[in-house]
């Protein structure tokens, strides 16, 4: 990645954030996209040791005219920048077509017309529903499940429309569940540990019988980096994941376990999803990202959770999270 500069959209969001320091670590030179805000805020890219070797950028990808000022003079595009909570997408819908499908959209179209040499565009296993069959690779049928993973099939479709159509180089990766350190709260993982850490004996949860493949936020930076280094990748999608599943329960009594906690699970049905909404099995297939790049995840789930909750039980960070309401 030296002497290339790399633009990140949603770079002040979870991933985006720790993508943002694999790449100056890799020696890319940075443009870090942030949202705009009347703050002047830059999310969690306010925290980060390398915020004096990159430049901040702060802006909307559903502007085009601001999209195509912002890819001038790029290598390669990081396209990170979307809505992602499912529960708010049942309440907003049209802010996620604008944001996901729309915004993939002007930064497809800019990343064209500035002449980006590669484009990597993040999908989500959201995409593939309640697993009809496992594990699940990148030719599982897909299944619009709620309003966001169908906003995101959309922005799939915007991107690979770009090679077929404009012969832009993008390469489409879906990541199954990303968990680690400055994750939202919205997530599964931050919601129990928050609870814990804060004290509560009665953890609040939705369903906990779904099963995810949850992945170490550093060995999903590292699948994006291994797809942007591969040149056979283009045109193509694939799957970053651990080729593991898990149960929320599961989960639960692992972090209950590392937290030494004597908590227990109560279940609150205002968390609980649409019936038909909630899906109910993930798990990766991860062998056409190794075989296309070598990539292997390198952390386990209890090695990833132990980092995870080092980092959350830290009172600075412990502050930012409100463990006491539902954060939908």
């Amino acid at each position: 990645m030296r002497n290339k500069t790399v633009l990140i959209t949603g770079a002040d969001g979870f991933i985006g954030s720790h993508l943002t320091e694999a790449l100056v670590k890799e020696g890319a030179t940075v443009k870090a996209l942030s949202y705009y805000n009347s703050f002047n805020n830059w999310g969690w890219l306010e925290s980060m040791d390398c915020q004096k070797d990159i430049e901040v950028f702060t802006g909307d990808v559903r502007d085009p005219n601001f999209c195509n000022c912002i890819t001038k003079n790029v290598n390669m595009v990081f396209h990170l920048a979307a809505l992602v909570a499912i529960p708010y997408s049942y309440i907003a819908p049209d802010s996620y077509v604008d944001t996901n499908i729309k915004g993939t959209l002007n930064i497809c179209r800019a990343a064209l017309n500035n002449g980006c040499r590669r484009l990597i565009h993040t999908s989500t296993s959201e995409v593939y529903g309640t697993a009809q069959y496992v594990p699940i690779d990148e030719k599982h049928p897909l299944q619009p499940q709620s309003p966001y993973s169908a906003s995101k099939i959309g922005a799939d479709a915007i991107a690979m429309s770009f090679y077929y159509s404009f012969k832009l180089p993008t390469v489409i990766a879906r990541p199954f569940n990303t968990y680690g350190p400055r994750q939202s709260a919205r997530a599964v993982i931050p919601t129990i540990i928050s609870q814990i850490a804060n004290g509560k004996k009665e953890i609040k949860l939705g369903d906990v019988s779904p099963t995810r493949d949850m992945n170490y936020v550093e060995d999903t930076c590292n699948g994006l980096i291994a797809l942007s280094k591969c040149d056979k990748a283009v045109g193509e999608i694939f799957n970053i994941g651990s080729n593991n599943e898990t149960s929320i329960y599961e989960i639960f009594n692992l972090i209950k376990k590392i937290m030494k906690s004597d908590a227990h699970l109560v279940t609150d049905k205002e968390r609980l999803r649409p019936e038909t909404s909630e899906v109910l099995r993930l798990c990766c297939d991860n062998s056409k990202l190794k075989k296309y790049t070598g990539f292997s995840p390198q952390y386990t789930l209890k090695e990833g959770l132990e980092k995870t909750i080092n980092w959350f039980i830290n009172p600075i960070n412990l502050s930012k999270y409100k463990a006491d309401i539902y954060n939908v």
